[in-house]
């Protein structure tokens, strides 16, 4: 029998301000650990004045984690220690594993109407902690959109839904990453894999989450859900966009400073250790 998974914890993001002063809303991050393990944080940045953004998030490291950002409209400029360099634009994906070290910029540019965009970290297991970086630009016309019934459209960055795989797989923590549109009144059910952690996002509009529906989610707020093996997303009298996704948690400590997350306090003081000494970045074996 199929078990609705109920909502374990509604929350509003925090205005916060990163990197070199970009203003975004922070839905979840240091104080969720481990509610939302294996996710590490949720940003939902971007705004219609350029000078909420523009200072953008010059070079800085990363090890242990992943970062995934996904553009809803505007531009970002990007640049790493791998060499890669280019720009992620409307509807693409940058998803990065930083691995064992990693050294990247990040930096919005001017648009004329609103910039907007989400990052998720994602921990990486202590087996994958020091694997080599890697990264993947998915572009917008990678990602495949379906219809699965009236009213209801999913564009699949990760994760499978009536028999269509998104481009991102082979990740470990399982992701599955659906950015969801519901018109007024339609619903979705989806089923999600036991033992998984499970969050929807409000992108835009308000909709009804929960086994029993009990739960509204406005703009800006996040519903983590309890155990079970189905989601179940109502819109209300008005669109409803979300995020939706899910990972397998790694049940491992977690050790944070900064940009870095590792499973112990000593692998941390390695890490900036070497970020100061210039050994931050390992030369592939």
């Amino acid at each position: 029998m199929t078990q609705t998974r109920s909502v374990a914890l509604l929350l509003t993001g925090n205005p916060t301000v990163e990197g070199a002063g970009v203003r975004l809303n922070r839905v979840f991050g240091h104080p969720e650990v481990p509610r939302f393990d294996p996710f590490l944080l949720l940003d939902d940045f971007g705004s219609d004045n350029p000078d909420d953004y523009l200072a953008g998030f010059p070079w800085h490291p990363h090890r242990g984690i992943e970062t995934v950002t996904y553009m809803l409209s505007g531009e970002v400029e990007h640049g790493d220690s791998l060499g890669n360099e280019g720009m992620i634009g409307t509807g693409d994906v940058q998803w990065m594993t930083a691995g064992r070290g990693i050294i990247h910029q990040e930096m919005p540019r001017r648009v004329e109407d609103n910039l907007r965009g989400f990052q998720l970290w994602t921990n990486l297991p202590a087996a994958s902690k020091m694997m080599e970086p890697r990264y993947r630009d998915v572009p917008a016309d990678s990602i495949p959109e379906v219809s699965p019934h009236d009213g209801l459209k999913i564009k699949i960055i990760a994760g499978e839904v009536v028999g269509v795989r998104g481009p991102v797989q082979d990740v470990v923590v399982e992701p599955e990453y659906f950015d969801i549109t519901l018109e007024p009144g339609a619903d979705l059910e989806h089923p999600t894999p036991p033992g998984h952690t499970v969050f929807a996002y409000a992108i835009n509009g308000r909709g009804k989450v929960g086994r029993n529906g009990t739960h509204t989610l406005d703009r800006g707020q996040i519903a983590l859900f309890t155990e079970g093996d189905s989601v179940l997303v109502r819109a209300s009298d008005v669109a409803f966009r979300f995020l939706l996704v899910s990972g397998k948690p790694l049940d491992e400590p977690v050790a944070w400073s900064g940009p870095i997350v590792m499973n112990t306090r000593e692998e941390l003081a390695t890490a900036f250790r070497e970020y100061q000494d210039g050994t931050f970045i390992k030369s592939s074996s």
